[in-house]
């Protein structure tokens, strides 16, 4: 199955991606799939293609998440400066 082309994310919430792996929050994060990931975010990182990464830290490895994948993520760290963002609302036109 081929992959769908990239679709940056808005700045702000990529800025918001950034402050989680700064201070190493710990994540519930949602994919648009409807698969479901818990880790501490760690880092960005963007490929040759420009296509942007989010990369976690699970019970088990570090997961490579593609942004434009991101249906939700939820700050599990206590006092973190966010608690839930919405990254890809589904399309309410369909």
């Amino acid at each position: 199955m081929q992959q769908m082309p990239y679709q940056p994310l808005a700045c702000a919430l990529y800025d918001e991606i950034e402050i989680a792996c700064l201070h190493r929050y710990d994540l519930a994060i949602e994919l648009i799939s409807g698969a479901t990931l818990e880790g501490q975010a760690l880092t960005t990182e963007t490929s040759a293609d420009k296509q942007e990464f989010l990369i976690i830290r699970t019970a088990d490895d570090k997961v490579r998440v593609r942004l434009d994948q991101l249906q939700a993520i939820t700050a599990l760290t206590p006092g973190a400066s966010f608690k839930r963002i919405e990254m890809n609302k589904p399309d309410s036109s369909s």
